[in-house]
């Protein structure tokens, strides 16, 4: 297929023969959001290449202090500049009230370092386009797992996967992704907080919660940072920080009922065993066995109505959200 560049009137800047056709296959509207901190070195040719398979590029410059804004603009994007640094979850929830703004179909979000190749967009968007998906997820794991992918990070994905399935049913093979596509109608599902939990981790939350429907292509990813030797103790810390507070957040009842009541159980287990045997002579006072009964009986109890009060409130909290 011949790669003639030709010019767009509209743009002013070279769009690749092939590529037209692609992009031009759909009347649906494509739009790309880069949330970008200090991105200065990768932003214009991600924007650039990123213009070859959508309508429209937004960039998100969440307070950066380089010319990532500036070198966005020049290479075609519409930049929506942030004063201060807020974080990746302000910065999507400005890029996509302003991809809805300016009339999306389709929204692809793309992290802005250059991991994720612009011409993997087609192949996301394909299942919303056919009517199969209104989110598609980018994953570096979904047919080749051990693929150039160190032990203990094939350990903390694992980990996370099993999390998203628990808490929402949902079988995603990488739940980190930032290469996603979405239909623009599910746009107001989302909460864009990002207070508890990874902003990756909220948006699959959201979409459980909401029943769409969610699928997942294989993307190829390269980041430089992953080339070089990682601490894999505090890989695996981090990946059980967010086990935990997805846990907490979405389902508290089976980080701190189930247990809770387990250990409720062994102490009550303790005193019945206690009680009979002291009753029946065999056994006197220990203040050390008695002290370990009362305390797992106590412990396990609060954390049994700890669960239970958690729960009742985060359903209240998505409740109130929703309205």
């Amino acid at each position: 297929m011949s790669s003639e560049l030709l010019m767009d009137k509209s743009t002013r800047y070279p769009v690749h023969k092939e590529n037209q056709r692609i992009r031009g296959a759909s009347s649906k509207n494509i739009t790309v959001i880069l949330p970008a901190y200090n991105e200065e070195v990768s932003i214009g040719s991600l924007v650039l290449l990123s213009r070859l398979y959508a309508n429209n590029v937004v960039v998100v410059d969440d307070g950066s202090t380089d010319l990532t804004a500036e070198v966005a603009r020049k290479a075609g994007a519409e930049v929506v500049a942030h004063g201060d640094n807020r974080g990746k979850a302000e910065a999507l929830k400005t890029g996509f009230k302003t991809a809805a703004a300016i009339g999306a179909d389709i929204i692809v979000t793309m992290d802005s370092d250059g991991q994720h190749n612009p011409s993997d967009i087609p192949k996301l968007v394909a299942p919303i386009l056919e009517g199969n998906a209104e989110m598609v997820n980018g994953s570096r794991y979904l047919n080749y797992q051990g693929k150039n992918t160190s032990l203990y990070r094939r350990a903390g994905q694992t980990m996370q996967g099993t999390t998203v399935q628990m808490n929402f049913n949902l079988k995603i093979t990488d739940t980190q992704s930032g290469f996603r596509a979405f239909a623009a109608s599910t746009k107001d599902i989302f909460r864009f907080s990002g207070e508890k939990t990874a902003i990756e981790n909220e948006m699959l939350a959201d979409a459980g919660r909401s029943g769409v429907r969610i699928s997942e292509v294989e993307i190829g990813a390269f980041k430089p940072s992953e080339t070089t030797t990682r601490n894999p103790a505090k890989y695996i810390r981090g990946a059980l920080k967010s086990v935990v507070e997805d846990i907490e957040t979405n389902s508290p009842l089976y980080l701190y009922s189930v247990p809770g009541f387990a250990l409720a159980t062994c102490g009550f287990y303790m005193g019945f065993k206690f009680l009979e045997a002291f009753f029946l002579g065999s056994a006197g006072i220990n203040f050390g066995h008695t002290f370990l009964m009362v305390f797992l009986f106590v412990a396990g109890a609060y954390m049994t109505l700890l669960g239970i009060v958690e729960h009742s409130m985060a359903r209240e909290v998505r409740q109130t959200e929703s309205v």
